[in-house]
């Protein structure tokens, strides 16, 4: 059976924390691929000030970096807010036999029962988690709690055992609004191409 991890985001830009986590990601759940997702109008986001072609251009540079890496542009071109749930729906049409493992932080864990229809999106697809450090199970909503412990039970639900790089997009594009170097955040051909670009150089693409 195929399994694929799909891995949702802004991408904004890419950077070489997305490249540990999936690398992670693809080795712990011995999956044939990960997909990196880029966002288009997520509902959870504000806006995010760069054109999708230019996100879209750097998570090409991002998959060139291992061949288990691969790229959809199915929420990026997507008219209207983005949900999760419309995007597992697609990819269970294009795969039908596939075990499929939705990628997420511990944040979004937290707040997973906001998603739209989550009940029905965790019966879709399973979840693993890149748990970020000093945040615990002991903080789970309560109505989560029944998910989590069944879901721990059967395997659907699975923890990354990775330590999480401390790089952020946001401190990225705040970097680069002030003109500072980041070449030890992201990999050589992102860097390049955010400097000929001349991408985040205005401070509202910071936020």
């Amino acid at each position: 059976m195929q399994k694929l991890g799909l891995f949702g985001g802004s991408f904004n830009p890419p950077h070489n924390g997305h490249v540990h986590i999936a690398q992670a990601f693809v080795d712990e759940l011995q999956l044939d691929n990960v997909i990196f997702l880029p966002a288009g109008n997520p509902y959870h986001k504000s806006s995010l000030h760069i054109d999708a072609e230019h996100r879209w251009q750097m998570t090409q540079y991002i998959i060139e970096l291992d061949s288990r890496f691969a790229a959809s542009d199915v929420d990026l071109n997507r008219a209207g807010a983005t949900y999760t749930i419309d995007t597992i729906n697609i990819f269970r049409q294009f795969y039908p036999q596939a075990e499929l493992w939705w990628l997420m932080g511990m944040d979004s864990l937290m707040t997973l029962h906001t998603w739209k229809h989550w009940q029905t999106l965790v019966r879709q697809v399973n979840i693993a988690v890149a748990a970020r450090a000093g945040q615990m199970l002991t903080q789970l909503p309560h109505a989560l709690h029944d998910y989590v412990g069944n879901a721990l039970q059967t395997g659907s639900l699975h923890f990354l055992n990775v330590p999480m790089l401390d790089i952020s997009s946001t401190q990225i594009r705040a970097a680069l609004a002030q003109q500072q170097d980041v070449s030890a955040w992201l990999p050589k051909t992102v860097a390049d191409y955010v400097q000929q670009q001349k991408l985040y150089q205005n401070p509202n693409t910071a936020a």
